[in-house]
């Protein structure tokens, strides 16, 4: 039986991206013939790769016009010398060649709208770039054959403001993992056993949170933050870290391949996801970093926003806070810290949590869009 052909396009990399990299096994053992092309332009002495996940290596340097140019010159040279069944284009900036190209070649394509690109917080300062996004995506988003979104809210409104009907929500979920050789940040970084681990693992940038942590982290000397990612903001992060005298209290661990990602999550004491309000994608945000710590049966806090709080009041796996409200952050840190029973109810709720929160749950209903749509 002919295997169907398969591609995942994304400016990004699939080993530090967890929703491209379960797509890529899930297809594969689905019996898809499956290939991802993407691009790294962050990962220090990073060389591309060929193969079945083609990773190209861009250079970001001012004016940015021409990473895009070279990125776009890329994808459409793959779209054009190869024929597929299907293309998944996992972002905004992949849509318009997957769809102008695969149209031309009668693939089915499937748009991944992991965000709502033309709400992007960092796009405020920008609002020609946001408004130019938000044209893109209105054009091409009904073209796509299905539309991925992360959460019901996401696709209540994309709906609305698209006029869609061809939307299905798969949310960022891991696959189903428990850690072997949890890392002990303790011993690695010789940090007394009394001082607790918080983690952020994701994007460095703005509005995930880390200023609030911060000023936490100035007030009491119980807690040290780990700091999982990388990104555009991580020098103004270690810099902050410095002008705020905490420098001894935040360790940059940098980026983590996702077989790794479990090990190092599953050794926090609380897993920190505070976005801040800054936009409509952030006010829906449902991000990965929230299952993947309930997966590693670590407690979640996270800023109250409506997706974040819904999961975490049904499955009651920590606590929301108001983002602006910095000393009930410290107040509910320390609150788990001293009610050692409560702080082990959340972590079985978590456990318990993490069987029905897992990314081959979620999977099954992709699949059968996919053979339907077929």
């Amino acid at each position: 039986m002919h295997k169907k052909k398969v591609l995942i396009a994304f400016l990004g990399n699939i080993n530090f991206d967890t929703r491209c990299f379960n797509l890529f096994n899930s297809l594969n053992e689905f019996e898809y013939d499956v290939e991802f092309i993407g691009f790294d332009w962050l990962t220090t002495d990073f060389k591309s790769t060929k193969g079945k996940q083609t990773i190209y290596r861009l250079q970001k340097k001012f004016p940015s016009i021409f990473f895009y140019l070279k990125f776009f010159s890329i994808l459409k040279y793959n779209l054009i010398i190869r024929k597929y069944d299907i293309i998944f284009a996992e972002d905004l900036y992949c849509l318009p060649l997957c769809v102008i190209i695969g149209k031309l070649k009668r693939a089915k394509v499937i748009y991944d709208c992991r965000e709502l690109f033309g709400f992007l917080a960092g796009l405020k300062e920008k609002p020609f770039v946001q408004q130019l996004w938000r044209l893109t995506e209105r054009f091409f988003i009904n073209k796509a054959d299905i539309v991925i979104v992360t959460g019901r809210m996401d696709e209540d409104f994309l709906k609305k403001e698209y006029h869609l009907s061809n939307t299905i929500v798969i949310r960022n979920l891991p696959t189903f993992k428990k850690s072997k050789s949890p890392i002990d940040f303790n011993s690695k970084y010789k940090i007394d056993r009394t001082k607790k681990i918080l983690l952020y693992q994701g994007v460095v940038v703005h509005g995930r949170g880390l200023k609030l942590i911060y000023e936490i982290l100035r007030k009491s000397n119980d807690y040290i933050l780990v700091i999982l990612g990388d990104g555009e903001h991580l020098e103004y992060y270690k810099n902050l870290s410095k002008f705020f005298l905490i420098e001894d209290k935040v360790i940059f661990e940098g980026k983590i391949a996702q077989q790794e990602l479990v090990d190092y999550t599953s050794s926090a004491f609380l897993g920190l996801a505070l976005i801040e309000n800054l936009s409509l994608s952030y006010y829906y945000a449902l991000p990965n970093k929230l299952f993947e710590f309930i997966m590693a049966e670590v407690p979640v806090l996270a800023t109250n926003l409506p997706q974040m709080r819904e999961i975490i009041d049904k499955f009651e796996v920590g606590f929301v806070v108001e983002e602006d409200d910095i000393e009930s952050m410290r107040l509910t840190i320390d609150k788990l810290c001293n009610n050692k029973f409560l702080y082990e109810q959340l972590k079985d709720n978590c456990k318990k949590a993490s069987k029905i929160l897992c990314w081959e749950n979620e999977f099954k209903a992709l699949e059968k869009k996919i053979q339907e749509l077929l």
